[in-house]
């Protein structure tokens, strides 16, 4: 065999450790850029969750004699049927930044809407530091799902008016 000969082979097992090695950046690159695309799917459904959390409120200061301590659907914050003039406590019905769906479990007392959860099955990033309106049901930290995140308005949203217990 020629000199020439080898040094082809040597360039080719060195092309062979460079597709390798760029194979294994793009996978960590890969995940990295997986867990920031979560991170900002989180932080939208906190919004989300916030606004949500303050249409119930604002649905339960509008009529503070109202025995009703929420909407009987999503819609009636839309337009608030209680009243002969429009009234809106949320511009629309967002969609869960998890599921992509408007697909919201909505939690209820006496068939009234008190809070709201995402449907995802995925487990949480954030565990401390949350906002007051998001509740995490007693769950474990280490085992914490988005869908075990209630939504739900706090006492000062809602001007000292007290609150439901949530129920599951």
């Amino acid at each position: 065999m020629t000199a020439h000969g080898r040094q082809r082979g040597v360039t080719y097992l060195l092309m062979l450790f460079a597709v390798a090695a760029l194979g294994f950046g793009l996978a960590h690159f890969g995940g990295l850029w997986a867990t920031a695309a979560q991170r900002g799917r989180e932080a939208e459904l906190l919004f989300i969750g916030g606004e949500f959390a303050r249409a119930l409120a604002s649905y339960q200061a509008a009529l503070p004699d109202d025995p009703a301590p929420g909407p009987a659907t999503l819609d009636a914050l839309l337009i608030d049927p209680r009243v002969p003039f429009v009234r809106r406590h949320l511009r629309r019905v967002y969609r869960d930044p998890m599921t992509g769906a408007a697909d919201w479990v909505l939690e209820r007392q006496d068939g009234r809407i008190v809070g709201l959860r995402s449907r995802s099955e995925r487990e949480v990033l954030r565990s401390d530091g949350l906002p007051e309106w998001v509740s995490s049901s007693g769950v474990a930290a280490a085992g914490l799902r988005y869908r075990d995140w209630l939504f739900r308005p706090t006492d000062v949203m809602t001007r000292g008016r007290p609150l439901p217990a949530p129920g599951r």
